[in-house]
């Protein structure tokens, strides 16, 4: 039923948005039902999107994402510039095909991994939207001087930072690492208000590409997290994602600051240091108390931020990691030689091993040599029994 009303109302909206310049006396009746119907239909569109990825691995559902986004930038960039008669073709057909193709992707899923019905008790990781939220409102104070091609969609920034996501994790996604992922907005949005002081030297390019980016990494990670929580604990994605995207109205809130601050009559100069200083405490604040607990992986069991991969393991593998854990805990092994006694758990060569931790050939024997002697072995195939895994 879900997929009609979508359908129904993006259709409804995109027929009324052609329709108005050519019926003058009610133009602004259908511009204001135009942007309702809009707004109810993408929004369950969003969500209906969000319910498919749900069945995807989590590998699958970040390329994806970051792909979507691409293909919107292109999209976008393609329909810029169009004639009237090209633009309402283009407004009518991006829903239908949006639908169809939803529509499909939902028949292709197996029935036995659909997205199931009903809520299992959870509770909310509220702490994940308060940062999202505060990045929204960050971001929305400076939203309307950003300098050309710096925004959160269908942007020049957008464009960047989903090549380099979606190329890294296609072409690498046994190395991506999201723990290192999760820090890096904080150190963008920060370092981007910290330099628009000094916009009348550097320009305006800098500081802006650098805010948005932050926010769209940091809207991409949050996605990312949510969609494992509710994979984890088969909560339904909408439950999440429905208030993910109501947090849009932080950066509106976020857009009035600025004019308020005009209106104490503040000189920009100061207005400018002063939203510094509340956007650095706020988003550092915010930053260390979430990602410095164990809150994520204890309540919600999300691990990703921890173990950096996209690459889900199996049954086999997470017993094996629970050994060498153990193992490690055991003989007292120190945090490197846990990690080399991990990847010789995997299988990797030596040479291999070396290449992943950036360490010399003899630096990685004298590793294995203390592995060996704390745990009283002499070989590998030795090792490999300990481990309980195939040679």
């Amino acid at each position: 039923m879900m997929k009609f009303v979508s359908f129904g109302c993006m259709l409804a909206a995109s027929i009324a948005v052609v329709l108005a310049p050519w019926v003058p006396e009610a133009s602004f009746s259908l511009m204001v039902g135009g942007s309702l119907a809009a707004g109810v239909g993408y929004g369950l569109f969003l969500l209906l999107a969000a319910e498919v990825l749900c069945s995807f691995s989590l590998l699958r559902i970040f390329l994806f994402l970051s792909g979507a986004m691409l293909l919107g930038v292109v999209i976008t960039f393609f329909c810029q510039g169009m004639g009237v008669w090209q633009a309402s073709a283009a407004l009518v057909a991006l829903p239908v095909l949006a639908s169809l193709y939803l529509h499909g992707a939902y028949e292709r899923i197996p029935a036995a991994e659909r997205p199931k019905r009903g809520v299992p008790k959870f509770s909310y990781p509220w702490k994940l939207f308060v940062l999202y939220g505060l990045y929204a409102f960050a971001y929305g104070m400076r939203a309307n001087q950003l300098a050309w091609g710096a925004g959160r969609h269908s942007s020049l920034s957008t464009f960047i930072l989903m090549a380099v996501l979606f190329l890294t994790a296609y072409f690498a996604s046994r190395r991506f690492n999201i723990g290192l992922l999760h820090r890096s907005p904080v150190v963008l949005m920060v370092c981007g208000f910290l330099l628009v002081p000094a916009q009348s030297l550097l320009g305006a390019a800098a500081s802006s590409y650098l805010i948005a980016i932050s926010y769209s990494l940091m809207s991409f990670l949050v996605m990312l997290l949510l969609y494992d929580i509710s994979r984890r604990l088969g909560v339904a994605i909408v439950v999440f994602m429905a208030i993910k995207n109501a947090e849009q109205l932080f950066q509106v809130v976020g857009g009035e600051v600025p004019g308020l601050l005009a209106q104490a009559g503040l000189p920009a100069a100061t207005q400018d240091f002063v939203v510094t200083i509340i956007v650095a405490v706020l988003i550092l604040a915010a930053t260390v108390l979430l990602f410095s607990e164990k809150e994520l992986a204890s309540k919600w069991g999300v691990s990703i931020l921890e173990e950096g991969g996209l690459i889900e393991r199996t049954a086999e593998e997470e017993r094996v990691s629970e050994r060498v854990e153990e193992l490690s805990a055991t003989y007292r092994l120190s945090p490197r030689e846990q990690e080399v006694l991990a990847l010789l758990a995997e299988g990797k060569t030596g040479r291999v091993i070396q290449q992943e931790l950036f360490i010399a050939e003899g630096t990685f024997k004298a590793h294995t040599r203390h592995i060996y002697e704390k745990m009283g072995i002499n070989s590998r195939k030795e090792l490999f029994e300990l481990l309980g895994v195939s040679s």
